[in-house]
């Protein structure tokens, strides 16, 4: 019965380190930007590639 109580403890101690860090996310501005994500999908195709390593250098 006491691990059950260990339990609901630590479970409140990590839902509250979360709750704060969910409000200081929102109050430093994390989740301002709502109109980025509905276009980056329009910008996709003019990212740059990487170009491709040489593959007649890799041992075998």
């Amino acid at each position: 019965m006491e691990v059950v109580y260990i339990t609901i403890g630590v479970s409140i101690i990590v839902a509250v380190f979360f709750f704060i860090v969910f409000i200081k996310s929102v109050k430093s501005g994390q989740y301002e930007d709502t109109y980025t994500p509905s276009v980056r999908m329009l910008f996709d195709d003019e990212l740059v590639a990487k170009p491709k390593e040489n593959i007649k250098n890799q041992p075998e």
